[in-house]
């Protein structure tokens, strides 16, 4: 059985999608952040760094496997799927490209959007002002990311972020954009990505995951 702990809205968002792309059985396991959940000892032994997601994986074969990181969460269930083809074969360059997307949206697009939620975290305590501008310039810096995502999809036409293939990269994406809902340029104000959003918001899976987080509408 694969064990999904979540949140809603959170980054166990992607990886719900997936396994509900996936239609395997899979249980989900609420960690309440509102009570501070994520940082009992119950769940720091599961993922020391007290974030989400997680997953515990007790299939044949998986040896009770334990990861966190929703980017290696996401190879780990297409590569244990490889049937269902949400990455591009090993060795080629659409993998590589696959590579390349997911670890900017990993490393690059998703530490900004954070640092817009959480700016208290990048100045000294009681520095309003200092967190105020911190929050601006993350707006600033993501509105140019999300520039380089939609010239993205802009480039090569297709419906989805690796082109024509959809894979786990575009549930990561959506939930990324989703998460600008509220700046002053949301991702949707770019038609290309508006596009994207709008495909993705059809899809059955998703739909089943943002109705079982219970996320009101709109999701983007």
């Amino acid at each position: 059985m694969i064990e999904l702990y979540y949140f809603p809205s959170n980054a166990s968002f992607a990886p719900h999608v997936v396994l509900n792309e996936l239609g395997v059985p899979f249980q989900l396991t609420l960690v309440d952040r509102d009570q501070d959940e994520h940082k009992s000892p119950a769940f720091l032994a599961i993922n020391p760094n007290g974030l989400l997601p997680a997953l515990r994986d007790t299939r044949p074969g998986q040896d009770g496997l334990v990861l966190f990181e929703t980017a290696a969460i996401l190879l780990h269930l297409a590569d244990t799927h490889p049937e269902a083809g949400l990455m591009p074969a090993l060795g080629t360059p659409a993998r590589a490209a696959a590579y390349k997307w997911l670890m900017w949206l990993t490393n690059t697009l998703q530490p900004t959007v954070i640092t817009y939620y959480y700016p208290d975290r990048f100045v000294a305590p009681g520095n309003t002002a200092g967190s105020a501008e911190v929050k601006a310039q993350a707006q600033v810096r993501a509105a140019a990311q999300l520039d380089l995502l939609a010239a993205e999809f802009e480039r090569h036409g297709g419906p989805f972020l690796l082109g024509e293939q959809f894979s786990v990269l575009d549930p990561f994406a959506f939930m990324l954009c989703r998460w600008t809902r509220n700046f002053s340029d949301p991702a949707r104000s770019r038609p290309a990505l508006g596009a994207f959003l709008e495909r993705m918001a059809q899809r059955p899976a998703l739909i089943r995951t943002a109705e079982t987080e219970k996320l009101p509408k709109p999701w983007y």
